[in-house]
């Protein structure tokens, strides 16, 4: 027997056994945070619906123009110190340098908090300027110190909490931020505003439940900080010049995804009012939702992408992408198809002041879907040292972004608004997968995609059917809920049945393993 017919067997046995065992670590760990990011989906669900009836699309318009101000100064006020977490915080706990992790840890954190209390100066003094001449909006000025204080929270908790990412631990991350912290910002603004606070109760029963959340991710960080680098361990010292070089690159990076992200929100304001701005947050915060899929497994693949580029694994990288890629884009597709039929009675659910936001519902969830279509492309740029083609990439469609809503807002308004983003977010994703071909030569896409075409068709079928029967329901809610659980059912069966690949099978077999050690105690029956 020749040498080759024993290795190649074997090379292709110890493949599986690696992309098994990456699989097995990248949805324990993405299982996880997608359990907690549904959870806080489903009450934060109602919960905007509570805020839209109670509220208006005064107050909500009020408010999102308030966040822009501070997301604004969002693009300064983390330093890219939280990314920079991710990254090093592994890096100097496996290589044993922890007077380097513990000046990123806790000299970074003062840092942090020092640059974020002259930025909310800042916004008390100019932000009243910004309220008045330019959106229109004076009610804005007697809200901006109760932002100020929700940025200083919030960037000392972002900061913390890419820390557990660092240390690969997202489940007590995702205890802290989803299933203790958004159940406390609920009850604690559903309390201030049935009390008469209004909007205000709503700004500062986040704040109350960011205090604590804060304080559960320092003590969090500190308790898996090996004991020479935690607090007071020793001498204080500056993070390492290399943290401050990758900072710097993730700032321009954060400049340009504001400019992506928040440029529709400012020209609608500008152009159209507080009023529209309402309408639009509430159906631009659904769409965040269609994406889930895709952001669950991008907070544990963004280091394993690291790793595997680091140790030249290029094809097993490739593996997980296709594969990683096939499976987001299925988990993805049910849940776009139920919100682009059903978004009439999805936006009339928070009010018939909301139903007219409709096109903007289905405008932003096929911008979201082709996201999701090309997989984590944008993390491969950044996570295998290709940084600088992310940079062109974003450069060049924060540009189209505010060409666009210059363009389209003022003659189409909230409609003009949610095309820009679209346009926006379908040419970054397009333009990244072909980076990523050029830089590292691995596409998301085989022949196994052929099999995801019966099972759409068939659930497309569904779903439309339920839509022109959604009456017998009488209510919205429930007829998009029964819609949404016929059409993952209608497509899990089939897909199981006809559309698996050998990959897709390891991957079904890793989820259905996890399922079954969180949800069955160890010695029960199945």
């Amino acid at each position: 027997m020749s040498q080759s017919s024993v290795s190649d067997p074997l090379a292709t046995a110890t493949a599986t056994q690696n992309f098994r065992s990456q699989v097995g670590h990248i949805s324990r760990q993405s299982g996880i945070y997608f359990a907690g990011t549904v959870f806080t989906m489903g009450l934060g669900y109602l919960f905007k619906v509570y805020l839209a009836r109670v509220l208006g699309p005064e107050d909500l318009g009020i408010y999102a123009l308030g966040v822009t101000l501070i997301g604004f100064l969002g693009i300064f006020n983390t330093l890219g110190l939280p990314q920079s977490a991710v990254r090093f915080v592994a890096s100097y706990r496996a290589a044993g340098k922890y007077r380097e992790l513990h000046a990123l840890l806790w000299r970074g954190g003062g840092v942090l908090l020092i640059a974020n209390v002259l930025l909310a100066v800042v916004l008390l003094t100019f932000g009243r300027v910004v309220a008045v001449r330019f959106y229109h909006t004076p009610a804005l000025v007697t809200y901006l110190p109760l932002f100020a204080l929700m940025m200083l929270l919030a960037v000392v908790s972002a900061f913390y909490g890419k820390v557990l990412v660092g240390y690969q631990d997202l489940k007590i991350r995702t205890w802290i931020v989803n299933f203790i912290g958004s159940p406390l910002n609920m009850l604690a603004a559903i309390a201030l505003i049935s009390l008469g606070w209004g909007l205000r109760g709503y700004i500062a029963g986040q704040i109350c439940s960011a205090v604590i959340v804060c304080v559960m991710l320092v003590m969090a960080a500190r308790r898996f900080t090996p004991e020479a680098a935690r607090f007071f361990a020793q001498p204080s010292s500056s993070p390492p010049r290399e943290v401050w070089s990758f900072s710097t690159t993730v700032l321009g990076i954060s400049f340009l995804e504001f400019l992506v992200s928040q440029v529709d929100k400012v020209a609608l304001g500008f152009y159209r009012g507080a009023r529209e701005v309402g309408v639009y947050s509430v159906a631009a915060a659904l769409v965040v939702y269609v994406p889930l899929a895709l952001s669950s497994i991008n907070q544990i693949f963004a280091p394993t992408i690291a790793d595997l580029h680091t140790r030249g694994e290029i094809a097993l990288l490739k593996r997980l992408f296709q594969s990683l890629t096939k499976w987001t884009l299925g988990l993805t597709l049910p849940l776009a198809a139920v919100v682009i039929v059903f978004s009439h009675p999805l936006m009339r659910i928070f009010g018939r002041d909301f139903e007219r936001g409709w096109p903007i519902l289905v405008i932003g969830t096929i911008g979201q879907l082709v996201n999701c279509g090309v997989g984590s492309v944008g993390y491969i740029l950044l996570m295998s040292g290709h940084e600088r083609r992310l940079i062109r990439v974003q450069t060049a469609m924060a540009i189209v972004m505010v060409v666009a809503s210059i363009a389209l807002v003022p003659v189409l308004g909230a409609i003009g608004a949610a095309t820009a983003a679209a346009i926006t977010t379908v040419g970054m994703n397009l333009l990244n997968l072909l980076e990523v071909r050029k830089a590292i030569g691995i596409f998301p896409y085989n022949r196994g995609y052929v099999r995801l075409l019966v099972p759409t068709v068939l659930m497309l079928i569904a779903v439309v059917a339920l839509n022109r029967v959604s009456s017998v329901f009488q209510r919205d809610w429930i007829s998009v809920g029964i819609t949404l659980v016929a059409a993952y059912g209608l497509f899990a069966v089939i897909t199981l049945l006809f559309g698996l690949d050998p990959d897709d099978k390891l991957i079904a077999v890793a989820v259905w393993s996890r399922m079954r050690g969180t949800f069955l105690r160890p010695g029960a029956s199945a």
